[in-house]
């Protein structure tokens, strides 16, 4: 029954039950329509997920001898819901005997070792856990509040004694309102998530209960547990900025921006303040999971400042006791004498995670970003309006930018880069275009916020900067990573997608795509997925895998026009028209691309309409209809121009040969490949090659015809791109020439003056930078004339090349 869920269904909800296939079968009879559908939640309480199982394991724990039950009980409060990591600390402080554990192991349900207690499964810590009595509950929940005292400890200390807790209390409300605030800037969104359910549950004023159970719903989301999210929403106060986010990331997209954009005027007018008396931000503020932003801080991520009346992390400093209310420290277990324990092992959580570049989440690291635009972005309205820009382009339908940039612009609220960028390109106003997105695209520096990040890639992937996109996507999602954010890590590499398709890395890039899928599906972003899933059948038309990539397109096309999803509609589009174009099938592949141009919710994407340009002029030059595709590059042109992109301007030029006739083309190609030398775009290099040796041989240039379709066939062979190269074949086939390269033994007369020169000097050792100094060029252009050296020889590195070098007669 499970394999007939939607895939994203089937992917949660074996996430859900922790991957134990009886849990598995037990929920999928439980589902309703809706939920199976993937309209409603998932169940998130164990007793909901598989009830059946959870009553036979209960039943197996309770058969076991008292003492060994309250000791897997301690064992089970230390791991669920909350990990802790204080058993053995707990053991020594109350002076309990742990011999009983071996009744346990004995039964197979668990085994005691120096790492603590190992269960049979999470199930069965669960049934460990809900077998035990209220009252013991509580007991061994304040033990270890007692015994964790260590440094980074106390949000856990606090969630042990909001668990040990007899009932409502105003105090510890705060205290564990406080300790969610630290576990959020220390990178920790889902214990943040937990301590705020408990003080929820704890909390005596309903309003108050229903803003904290709001901010749970957020952390959820932000830790990846979109059902549980969407289930603790529905019990908060409304709130357009979370109801946005969620429609964002698995609803519709056109409700997203009017939700968001509905927000950011909220929140401007209110100067960012919520409505609750804490004064603490909106729920939806900081989506990304980053926290308040705060410049001064100590070791373990406090603000210096302290709110009032809300118990703000540093009333509860790890170095002082906590403060007690009645119903702590009682019951049997703490009446044993306190004992400081071992030193707690869990030292990742001393401080803020740090990403790889070695900041803190809540440093000053950004790189290119100053002071002043960290504190504009911060700005809650700021950060709601690069949502609502994201909305936009997942719609398609960039009027909407040019309306947020005029709202944001009348609010007084700093815009992001790709806002304004996006606004100027659908209004024509390139230039201003290119100067918001190169500001934006240059905010990539590591360790900075997730989203600003994202925006960076997005910016880059608009001018045509696929490396600078890929730097910024991948670190999006190692400071996603290091904030805990693990939603925004699936969304960062939805745009990393295109930099690994448009540099010739379709075997990466799909790996990468497909575990993002995972990902996506697994906390809730069913958009994202969608998006993810046209990015697949994008590679798949690369690789030519025809069956994948229309099945792929089709599961994407589906559900965007379902949810106004512009964006992965107009890709699976491009996909289908890629693969109709790379077999021949001109006139649908035309007819497809013609249709790109086109802008709405759920039927086309403007941004990407200068991608599919160039293949659309190729399609309809095959087809011999002209006119709209001269004036579709004349646009993509002057875009190219203003933006100085070395890949645009390749592929206008290549535009231009085809659109040339007779003799008038070859100028055109060979300058095209001039620029490609510049880019970065190897796969598109590799089809002007094959574009222009075609021509070549229909001008009866044979001999550079030859080289230049033997050179595109070896770069489709190291794609992976067997269609590809199949056209390169026939037109070798229609040559004359060999399918593969007759290699001489002199590489001279199979290397261009240039990679020879390049080759002799690294055969003489000399490193890229150095060649690149002696020839007055740029690293990149000399790694790209290399790469070109070692497909000529058929060798794979620059020791092969000296060797052939060495015994070959170059002078």
């Amino acid at each position: 029954m499970i394999q007939a869920l939607p895939e994203g269904v089937r992917v949660r909800l074996l996430h859900s039950v922790y991957g134990d296939p009886r849990a598995a079968a037990e929920l999928v009879a439980l589902l309703s329509d809706r939920q199976s559908a993937g309209l409603d939640p998932l169940p998130t309480e164990p007793a909901s997920l598989a009830p059946q199982l959870l009553r036979a394991l209960r039943a197996e724990i309770r058969s076991l001898p008292d003492d060994t039950r309250l000791l897997l009980l301690l064992a089970a409060a230390d791991q669920y819901p909350v990990a802790t990591h204080a058993f053995s600390r707990a053991v020594t402080a109350a002076r309990l005997d742990t011999r009983p554990l071996e009744r346990a192991e004995t039964a197979g349900v668990a085994h005691f070792g120096t790492g603590g207690v190992v269960f049979r499964d999470t199930w069965t810590r669960i049934a460990a856990y809900e077998s035990g009595s209220p009252a013991d509950r509580r007991d061994v929940h304040r033990l270890l509040a007692r015994v964790l005292h260590g440094d980074g400890e106390s949000p856990r200390r606090s969630w042990h004694r909001g668990a040990g807790a007899l009932g409502p209390s105003a105090r510890l409300v705060a205290e564990l309102r406080g300790a969610a605030d630290k576990a959020r800037r220390t990178g920790q969104p889902a214990l943040a998530r937990a301590l705020l359910e408990r003080a929820a549950t704890l909390c005596p004023d309903p309003a108050e209960r229903s803003r904290l159970v709001t901010r749970a719903a957020t952390d959820a989301w932000q830790a990846g547990d979109g059902d549980r999210a969407r289930r603790l929403v529905a019990d908060g106060t409304a709130d357009d900025a979370l109801s946005g986010l969620f429609a964002l990331r698995s609803g519709n997209a056109t409700e997203a921006f009017d939700a968001l954009l509905g927000a950011v005027a909220h929140r401007a007018r209110t100067g960012g303040r919520n409505d609750s008396p804490d004064g603490e931000g909106a729920p939806g503020d900081f989506p990304d999971g980053e926290g308040t932003p705060s410049d001064s801080s100590d070791g373990e991520g406090r603000r210096s400042d302290s709110r009032e009346g809300e118990g703000a992390p540093g009333d509860c400093r790890d170095a002082e006791g906590t403060p007690s209310d009645s119903s702590d420290g009682e019951g049997t277990l703490s009446d044993s004498p306190d004992a400081q324990g071992t030193p707690s092992d869990s030292s990742d959580e001393e401080g803020a995670p740090r990403d790889s570049s070695g900041g803190t989440p809540g440093d000053s690291s950004d790189g290119d970003v100053t002071s002043r635009d960290r504190r504009a972005f911060f700005d809650p309205a700021a950060h709601l309006l690069a949502r609502a820009t994201e909305a936009a382009v997942y719609t398609g339908d960039l009027r909407r930018c040019r309306e947020a940039a005029r709202v944001a612009e009348r609010l007084g609220v700093a815009s992001p880069g790709t806002l304004g960028g996006l606004a100027a390109a659908f209004e024509g106003r390139y230039e201003d275009a290119r100067d918001l997105l190169q500001a934006a695209a240059g905010r990539c520096g590591p360790g900075g916020d997730p989203t600003l990040l994202v925006h960076a890639g997005i910016a880059a992937l608009m001018l045509g900067d696929h490396t600078r996109a890929a730097t910024a996507t991948l670190r999006a999602a190692a400071s996603a990573r290091a904030r805990g954010a693990t939603g925004v890590q699936a969304q960062a590499m939805e745009f990393r997608a295109y930099a690994d398709f448009w540099t010739g890395r379709p075997q990466a890039g799909r790996a990468a795509a497909t575990e993002a899928l995972h990902q996506a599906y697994a906390t809730g972003q069913d958009n994202g997925a969608c998006h993810l899933q046209a990015a697949l059948a994008m590679f798949a038309a690369i690789t030519g895998d025809a069956d994948v990539c229309r099945e792929r397109a089709a599961a994407a096309r589906s559900y965007a026009l379902a949810r106004g999803l512009g964006l992965p509609a107009a890709l699976a589009q491009w996909a289908l028209a890629f693969l109709d174009l790379t077999d021949g099938r001109f006139a649908g592949a035309a007819a497809r691309l013609r249709a790109l141009a086109g802008f709405g919710p759920g039927h086309g994407h403007r941004a990407i309409r200068h991608l599919a340009t160039p293949h659309y002029v190729e399609a309809a030059v095959r087809t011999g209809d002209t006119r709209i595709a001269r004036a579709a590059h004349a646009d993509y042109h002057r875009w190219a121009t203003v933006v100085r992109s070395p890949d645009d301007l390749a592929l206008s030029a290549r535009c231009r040969a085809l659109l040339a006739p007779g003799e008038d083309a070859v100028e055109h190609y060979r300058t095209a490949l001039a620029l490609h030398a510049r880019g970065t775009r190897d796969f598109e290099r590799a089809r002007t090659e094959l574009l222009f040796g075609s021509a070549l041989r229909r001008l009866r240039h044979r001999t550079e015809a030859r080289d230049r379709l033997h050179s595109a066939l070896e770069a489709f062979d190291h794609f992976g791109a067997p269609h590809c190269a199949a056209r390169a074949r026939a037109e070798l086939r229609a040559l004359g020439a060999p399918a593969a390269p007759t290699h001489s033994a002199d590489p001279a007369t199979r290397l261009t003056a240039q990679q020879l020169l390049v080759a002799r000097m690294v055969a003489e050792g000399a490193t890229n930078r150095e060649i690149a100094a002696r020839l007055a060029l740029s690293p990149r252009t000399i790694d790209h004339h290399l790469r070109g050296v070692f497909t000529r020889l058929g060798i794979r590195s620059r020791i092969d090349l000296v060797r052939l070098i060495a015994g070959s007669e170059v002078p």
